[in-house]
């Protein structure tokens, strides 16, 4: 199933990098903009995402990758718990909530797919081909 010769390639990667676009464009909003600490949190949460998966591709073995997706995927979770405190003070409006929340979620749900994936595929080498 898995045929990536590259992290690039890699579906949830490029999920989260959708992700990580939406929440630089809504950071860089003039009122989220002010709030320097929760600006850099959201926004190093969803780079965490991107960078987690794509570290988490070129160490040796199985068991490594899926650390370092468990940790995309709590980035992920992250990314909507600080989204929520955006909704709460006025940063973002409920329909860009809603819609970025999705995102996260769904790109937690891809990265935990990708986990069960290489768990039951019985995979044991450095590189997907």
């Amino acid at each position: 199933m898995a045929t990536f010769k590259k992290f690039e390639e890699i579906e949830c990667w490029k999920r989260a990098r959708q992700l990580t676009r939406r929440v630089y464009a809504i950071t860089n909003e003039p009122a989220f903009a002010k709030d320097f600490g929760l600006k850099d949190q959201i926004r190093r949460a969803s780079v965490s995402v991107m960078s987690n998966i794509a570290e988490g591709y070129d160490p040796s073995g199985t068991a490594e990758f899926v650390h370092f997706l468990a940790t995309a995927k709590g980035s992920a979770s992250e990314v909507k718990c600080q989204l929520y405190v955006a909704v709460d003070q006025g940063y973002i409006q409920e329909e860009c909530f809603h819609e970025i929340r999705a995102l996260a979620t769904e790109t937690g749900s891809m990265v935990a797919g990708l986990m069960r994936y290489l768990r039951s595929s019985g995979y044991k080498g450095t590189k997907f081909k």
